[in-house]
């Protein structure tokens, strides 16, 4: 059996919202004269205030007893809903911060790429920033030298190598550091849902690279929200609920788990608020629901009959925020995902409300997951969010039982139902 190279025994985080100095002398005097004013906290971001409400300001663990290990050349999946505790794990493991309880042991150097730019000074050219990233890992100039051109060709931003980061798009960000990461000499990757900034020739490149990379006998630690990836890419996956481990085991039987914990089959209408708070600094999706052509709540959706999901979210600054609906079949297969259509410069500060249609005879008589993103795609592109259960539908047959006797074979079958047009071919 392989070594292990990573030990988790008893792990935990504690933050103490409300009670910790902010990053800056002013940001700290501007939260004291908020509080004298009775004002809510200017420098907390959605998820903080909301966690702040829930705990009154006391204490909040954001993993507790937290214990596994990861063997060498193993690619260990990590998901779970938002808030579940995925994050503060991948940063607990990188050494972007310490564990309150419980102690983790390494084998080996470990790099990591958690969100845009992590790793990286604004300051200095895409080139110098390989060379400082060699150098964390322990490398010396000749070893990143040797790298240098293969890190490059993969990264597509050649012509932008010798200018300042900070002058980088999310995307040019995202490809240089997944770059730097996984073709410098670490032995553990650690890459976080920060991939689905990239645009998707991209993605397939990263999900190749990370195979070649288990392959070499290097160690792979992978967040998603993806199922399809999860599975096809991971050997084991953990699913974190509420701060622990809930499940281990293969990616097949957990994502399964997963999403049969998380399908409670959703009323068509959702409204987000309260702990359900859905979003970041910049959008706040609000309202969510299944709806009939006429516009009233769906309460059943059938093969034959049209119907569309309608959204209603707050944007909060100058971003154009767009929705992204992601169809995936009860096994986390992704079937398929529609980006709005929808011109960004039509969205405005405050609320929002979009609809997307469906056609009738699309989709089969089964079960599906709707998941959905927000995105920002200029002038740079960002994920706001990415919410995995927004909507379990049932969708059901309009054929009765009865005639459905004996032509079984013509119902039911496939994971889409089109009906598309035969015409008689003229001689």
């Amino acid at each position: 059996m392989s070594e292990s190279v990573i030990k988790i025994e008893g792990v935990g985080k504690q933050y103490a919202l409300g009670l910790v100095g902010a990053n800056t002398l002013s940001a700290d005097l501007k939260r004291m004269w908020s509080k004298l004013r009775g004002k809510a906290d200017p420098t907390l971001s959605i998820s903080e205030e909301n966690t702040l409400k829930k705990t009154g300001g006391k204490y909040v663990w954001a993993l507790k007893d937290i214990n596994f290990e990861v063997k060498r050349g193993e690619v260990l999946g990590i998901i779970g809903k938002n808030g579940a505790g995925k994050s503060t794990l991948l940063k607990l493991l990188s050494k972007v911060t310490a564990p309150t309880t419980g102690e983790i042991k390494y084998k080996g150097k470990i790099s990591s790429l958690l969100e845009v730019g992590t790793g990286f000074h604004p300051e200095l050219t895409g080139r110098e920033n390989i060379y400082l990233n060699g150098a964390i890992l322990g490398m010396d100039k000749a070893e990143i030298s040797s790298k240098m051109d293969q890190i490059v060709a993969f990264s597509g931003i050649g012509k932008y190598i010798d200018t300042p980061v900070k002058r980088y798009s999310s995307g040019m960000y995202v490809r240089l550091a997944f770059a730097v990461a996984s073709h410098l000499d670490s032995d553990i990757l650690i890459i976080d849902e920060v991939l689905a900034v990239g645009d998707s020739e991209f993605q397939e490149r990263c999900i190749g690279k990370m195979k070649d990379v288990a392959d070499t006998g290097r160690t792979v630690l992978f967040v998603s929200h993806n199922m399809e990836t999860v599975n096809s890419l991971c050997d084991r996956c953990i699913l974190l609920a509420q701060g622990g481990v809930v499940a281990d085991g293969l990616p097949k039987d957990i994502v399964k788990e997963y999403l049969s914990i998380n399908n409670s089959a959703e009323a068509g209408h959702r409204v987000f608020e309260g702990e359900d708070t859905l979003g970041d600094d910049h959008v706040q999706m609000k309202e969510a629901r299944l709806i009939t052509e006429t516009y009233e709540d769906a309460d059943a959706l059938f093969v034959n009959k049209k119907f569309g999901i309608e959204i209603t979210y707050e944007v909060k600054g100058d971003m154009k925020p767009l929705p992204v609906i992601n169809f995936y079949s009860l096994r986390g297969e992704l079937l398929f995902t529609n980006p709005s259509s929808v011109d960004p410069q039509s969205i405005e500060k405050g609320l929002n409300k979009l609809v997307v249609w469906f056609p009738k005879n699309y989709l089969n008589n089964q079960k599906y997951i709707v998941s959905m993103e927000m995105m920002t795609y200029k002038p740079v592109l960002k994920q706001h969010f990415a919410f995995m259960n927004m909507f379990t539908i049932d969708v059901m047959d309009d054929v009765t039982a009865e005639s459905r006797v004996g032509h079984e074979s013509l119902y039911g079958r496939g994971i889409l139902r089109p009906y598309f047009k035969w015409e008689k071919c003229n001689e």
